[in-house]
């Protein structure tokens, strides 16, 4: 499964898309040229149960540890999976 990544402006999404059609995104905004601004995750019924939340999480991480960003949880999921994953709370907001 191949997660995707596109930004527009000061807002970008990691997503899995297949047959033309998302069935799973992350959604971001920046707060200016730092900060990551994780906002909401929805993963599609046909794929509940295959950690894609998870993986477009790492996605997320690996963004912001590569452009030495900060991320602020806001989405309810992705905050819950930084409280239970301590190895990817390096790039929280301090």
């Amino acid at each position: 499964m191949e997660i995707q990544h596109k930004a527009e402006g000061s807002k970008g999404m990691f997503f899995y898309e297949e047959n033309g059609e998302i069935l799973a995104e992350m959604t971001y905004s920046m707060a200016g040229e730092t900060r990551m601004i994780i906002d909401h995750t929805h993963v599609d019924e046909v794929l509940k149960g295959k950690s894609v939340g998870m993986q477009l999480l790492n996605k997320a991480v690996d963004f912001a540890q590569a452009n030495k960003l900060e991320v602020l949880p806001l989405c309810p999921f992705a905050a819950a999976m930084f409280k239970k994953k301590p190895e990817i709370q390096d790039v929280l907001r301090k």
